[in-house]
């Protein structure tokens, strides 16, 4: 696996994993606790060294999950978690970013994740009832405290980013993107890049869809988060399915999956994107991070660049109260 450096001296897997799924949003788990423990340590085995997770994934549970699992080789791995939700009676009640609730977070994370400090910690969404100046300053204070090595943030603004910035370095910030989600590009890329900021794209492989495995005709399980993205309705899946067909192909002609075609197009937009793509299979994850070893030549790229709007994408990727919490 190879290693790509977030901010000014983060150094991670270029290919992470995101826990998430191993605890919510994609139905029942085909696995037990302890099949999960296992996926986490053998991406460990496999070179995976940055995991992603959040307080609010469960809640607390994927926390803890891993926790579990990453605590024998916690000096090998990145751990990066996440605050911002007001969670009562286990259900999110809007954002909290408040000093004092960042502080409380960061304690209780660092208990569940059996650790003695905090690698990453993003802000989930900007918190429109706080100053972000007043965000950073708290992170800046863990981090001098010795319980957090780095702040970032999540699905922010540019805006929001050179404001946090200038009161204590970001070093990454996380967002959704992929070749059907291509939101980041006008204006967060062109920020990271000038200010020097890794970028972490969270469903790189399009929940699913730019994998080839969904189609009009799949039916999701109760609990799955596709059931309430416009973008997976049957109809919407049927017209995107154009896209899919496109990275199909060129995937066949390179010998790779479309998966890792996906993913080898993140990798190659700038050497500081570190894509976390979610699974709970182990073979899943080998393939991921086989993707470092799909290069794609110029001109693929350049065709991939222009898919997107070639083709077009139908439906939008959160419904319209997710839609109205990114990009402040």
């Amino acid at each position: 696996m190879h290693t790509r450096t977030l901010g000014h001296g983060l150094q991670v897997s270029a290919i992470g994993l995101g826990a998430m799924g191993m605890s919510q949003s994609y139905g029942p788990n085909p696995g037990s606790r302890d099949d999960m423990v296992a996926v986490l340590r053998g991406a460990v085995d496999l070179g995976v060294t940055f995991f992603d997770t959040a307080e609010v994934y469960g809640p607390y549970v994927n926390e803890e999950l891993v926790g579990e699992a990453l605590a024998p080789v916690r000096d090998q791995v990145v751990l990066a978690t996440k605050f911002g939700w007001n969670i009562v009676d286990g259900r999110m009640q809007g954002t909290d970013s408040r000093p004092e609730q960042i502080r409380r977070v960061a304690d209780a994370s660092l208990s569940r994740l059996r650790t003695d400090v905090i690698d990453l910690f993003y802000q989930h969404r900007v918190d429109p009832d706080v100053p972000i100046e007043d965000v950073a300053g708290t992170v800046g204070e863990l981090v001098a405290a010795g319980k957090v090595r780095h702040f970032g943030l999540s699905e922010a603004g540019a805006g929001t980013i050179r404001r946090a910035h200038t009161v204590h370095p970001v070093t990454a910030v996380q967002s959704e993107y992929s070749l059907w989600t291509r939101d980041p590009e006008p204006e967060v890329l062109p920020t990271c890049a000038e200010l020097g900021i890794g970028f972490v794209p969270f469903s790189p492989l399009g929940k699913g869809f730019l994998t080839g495995t969904v189609s009009s005709s799949t039916e999701f399980t109760a609990g799955d988060v596709r059931t309430t993205t416009p973008r997976f309705t049957a109809e919407n899946r049927d017209a995107n399915e154009a896209l899919v067909a496109h990275v199909r192909t060129l995937a066949e002609q390179r010998g790779a999956s479309p998966g890792q075609v996906a993913l080898a197009w993140l990798l190659a937009q700038q050497p500081w994107v570190v894509p976390i793509p979610g699974t709970r299979r182990l073979t899943r994850v080998e393939e991921n991070a086989s993707a470092t070893q799909v290069a794609l030549s110029a001109d693929e790229i350049a065709d991939l660049d222009a898919l997107a709007a070639r083709v077009g994408v139908a439906g939008n990727r959160y419904n319209d109260a997710g839609i109205a919490m990114v990009g402040r």
